[in-house]
């Protein structure tokens, strides 16, 4: 009878238990989700947080991407396979680097796909003939963040190879007089383009040209880009993403267009927290000077090459503008709930 008791017990205190101890974080940790993820953007919609990362394995197994929510940064709801390849017909692999943008109404999902090749990459038989790879940059388009998404071209928005950049890693930015802009590039090269204003295409400049090239010294992949105070804000990943060497740099400037010159590494390796660390977004609580750095690093000890974790901590800046170096956590960031004033 006693056996029975302590049975009961255990089947019905251990999950209040647990549901009281969720209720009672005050910090997110790090990671904030289970699983192998990459890549992640992260932004604000209304009141909530969202997390949209790289679903982190071989190839051939990225044929879908997930999405994660919150009101207060701590507690996390995952929203599984959002947009999958059975719904964007052209993609067939790797599917990757996800970021999103609100805008009129719709959330328009952008991603890489296919991880097409040029015959200019190293390593390729240029002698035999070139098929042109179908792939590139898409978007998904949905009513809800959470979606589902559906595919909102039906091809690819960019999948030629503009000064030798792989089109990839690519990042949406919103400037203050409502003009958006597609900054991408692998390969060690940076590329931007304005967005026309149903995001069907690219904007030719005055000269013709549709992209211009503003690789800083050091880029490798990964930009993302933001304003504070007047300055554009150009970040991005060095070293090779497989391993310790990956981390993140920035550079600053008048124009989007740049000039940009290296102002500094900002996110690198710890060993006693973790390595590869890179593959960043940023994003500001509306009406502070408050930031934070979602970003994937890799788990100590680690072998696998896929094995890639997501994270947030803060990020500060200095007096001039500066950013100052981030410390990586297992604690992560505070509980923060957006008010409706904000």
């Amino acid at each position: 009878m006693n056996r029975f008791k302590n049975i009961l017990f255990l089947a019905v205190c251990l999950p209040l238990i647990s549901i009281c101890r969720a209720q009672q974080k005050t910090t997110s940790g790090n990671p904030i989700a289970d699983g192998w993820y990459a890549d992640p953007d992260g932004v604000i919609f209304g009141n909530t947080y969202w997390v949209f990362p790289t679903f982190s394995a071989k190839y051939e197994d990225q044929v879908f991407l997930d999405a994660f929510s919150s009101a207060d940064l701590v507690h996390w709801e995952k929203h599984h396979a959002i947009v999958d390849t059975s719904k964007i017909k052209w993609a067939k692999k790797a599917m990757w680097a996800p970021c999103i943008m609100q805008k009129g109404g719709k959330y328009f999902l952008f991603f890489s796909a296919n991880d097409i090749q040029s015959p200019e990459r190293k390593g390729l038989d240029t002698t035999k003939k070139w098929p042109k790879e179908i792939g590139g940059i898409g978007i998904a388009v949905s009513s809800n963040p959470g979606g589902p998404y559906k595919d909102y071209l039906g091809k690819p928005l960019i999948d030629d190879f503009y000064n030798k950049a792989q089109p990839i890693d690519q990042d949406v930015f919103k400037d203050d007089d409502g003009q958006y802009y597609i900054i991408y590039g692998g390969w060690g090269r940076c590329n931007i383009a304005r967005l026309n204003n149903d995001f069907t295409g690219l904007k030719k400049s005055d000269d013709g040209s549709i992209v211009k090239e503003i690789t800083p010294k050091g880029y490798v992949e990964g930009p993302t880009m933001f304003k504070r105070k007047g300055v554009y804000y150009l970040m991005w990943s060095e070293g090779n993403w497989t391993d310790e060497t990956y981390k993140v740099a920035y550079a600053t400037a008048s124009s989007p267009f740049g000039p940009f010159e290296k102002k500094a590494t900002v996110l690198k390796a710890d060993s006693t927290v973790a390595t590869g660390a890179g593959h960043h977004s940023v994003f500001n609580i509306p009406g502070t000077d408050d930031w934070y750095i979602v970003y994937h690093r890799r788990p100590i000890p680690n072998k696998g090459r896929d094995h890639r974790v997501v994270c947030i901590d803060r990020m500060y800046f200095n007096e001039d503008g500066t950013i100052q170096n981030v410390k990586m956590t297992f604690e992560g960031v505070q509980k923060r709930v957006i008010s409706k004033e904000q």
